[in-house]
């Protein structure tokens, strides 16, 4: 078994970052090679804006290429949950965001000639109780009626020709859904990121930030840059990086890990008997799964198994047997099947579960996605790239306010409590 990503394993290394020192003067400096940071790269660059990428690490070595694989349209919340919250004008707003995310991933897929299995799938959100169906169903007529009339709901019977477990008492069905092989969307981002001109160095984490005249100095271990505009697209991976050049995230967003394993590729008689239906799969649960195929047909599944800050290769191998068997009691016909990649990465969730773009301590930002990143973060990505350029208007989460959340500083101590809080509800609802 390896302990690596899928996502990273199966696709193409870039071989297209700087190898000298970090240096040079640039209207842009981007924090942060993922999905949200080579987009808003990508798009600088193509307006003639020079542009400089920093990554810490490799690109996608964070969350967008530790994921599941999913590009799930709407909201991690109900929806009436998100009108409560946010008002009617901007839930809407939001949802339509996520639509329109996954269209331009499409859009950008095809513009730029890239090949990662893009597939229009559809999302099952399954009910994992009895009891679990009611809410289920209320939320997806109000969806249906509000602003998504493309989901549906499937009763149980109607499940059989879905998924190959008798686990599920009905599902809401999102036609809208997609899928994709992350690493090589990865791939093919960043060698059109920098086809359009722009620089992206790797290894090499922004330690230090200050003011220089009317832009800014960053710091890294490989040299400096200066740059004008700063835009943070680091996620929850702002809150490893101590100190002050980040310190602003650190202090709102929750890092919490998140895992996954995938089996060896599935026979067709198998895959008949699992996932027939193609869809990404979502339950119900508080502490839920989530699972799809791959383009090689292996059953990918993932949850927050354990209540974490940390993947490491033994945190990430305890949570893997905790997988194991979730997956075992939904599909007991895999019980003994091999497991070929088992991996984790961290999730940056927000206290309200929504997320956050805009401007704050002298950066443009885009992050706090709870989860539901990879649906996202390439349209956060452009509308960052916009404010940049001096446009405002495109941001479908400008003036939320983004406040604190005590007694954090980058390391969530609370996560195990409210791990036994959640998995307390799953028991009594």
């Amino acid at each position: 078994m390896k302990m690596l990503s899928y996502w990273h394993d199966t696709a193409p290394v870039f071989a297209g970052a700087e190898a000298g020192p970090v240096e040079g003067r640039f209207d842009v400096a981007v924090i942060g090679a993922g999905f949200t940071g080579l987009n808003a790269a990508r798009r600088l660059a193509r307006a003639g804006v020079t542009v400089a990428v920093l990554e810490a690490s490799h690109v996608g070595a964070g969350g967008s290429g530790r994921n599941g694989g999913h590009l799930n349209n709407g909201i991690a919340h109900g929806y009436a949950d998100a009108v409560a919250h946010l008002g009617p004008e901007r839930a809407r707003a939001l949802y339509h965001a996520y639509d329109r995310s996954i269209d331009m991933i499409a859009e950008l897929i095809e513009e730029e000639g890239l090949s990662c299995d893009l597939r229009r799938a559809g999302k099952l959100k399954l009910a994992s109780k009895p009891g679990h169906v009611a809410g289920l169903r209320a939320n997806q007529e109000l969806l249906a009626r509000e602003v998504d009339p493309e989901t549906r709901w499937l009763s149980k019977e109607a499940l059989t020709g879905e998924i190959g477990s008798d686990a599920f008492h009905g599902a809401m069905l999102s036609e809208k859904s997609a899928m994709m092989h992350m690493g090589r969307y990865l791939h093919g981002l960043a060698e059109a990121t920098q086809r359009h001109g722009a620089r992206i160095w790797e290894n090499a984490p922004v330690t230090g930030r200050s003011r220089s005249g009317t832009g800014w100095t960053l710091d890294t271990p490989r040299g400096q840059i200066k740059a004008e505009r700063v835009i943070a697209a680091t996620g929850a991976y702002s809150a490893q990086v101590p100190g002050a050049p980040l310190g602003h995230f650190r202090k709102r967003m929750i890092p919490m890990a998140s895992f996954l394993i995938a089996t060896r590729p599935l026979s067709p008689a198998e895959v008949a008997a699992t996932l027939p239906g193609h869809r990404t799969c979502v339950t119900s649960r508080l502490i839920g799964n989530y699972f799809r195929l791959s383009p090689d047909n292996r059953l990918i599944f993932g949850g927050r198994a354990r209540f974490s800050a940390r993947s490491d290769q033994r945190s990430d191998a305890k949570s893997g047997r905790i997988l194991r068997a979730a997956m075992t009691e939904i599909f007991p016909h895999l019980a003994g099947i091999q497991i070929d990649y088992c991996w984790g990465g961290l999730v940056g969730m927000t206290r309200d579960r929504f997320p956050r773009a805009g401007q704050a301590d002298g950066m443009i930002y885009g992050m706090g996605y709870s989860g539901h990143g990879a649906q996202l973060s390439t349209l956060l990505g452009q509308v960052l790239a916009d404010q940049a350029m001096g446009r405002t208007d495109t941001n479908p989460l400008e003036g939320m306010d983004w406040p604190a959340v005590p007694a954090l500083n980058g390391k969530p101590w609370f996560l195990p409590l409210a791990g036994l809080w959640f998995r307390l509800k799953d028991r009594l609802t």
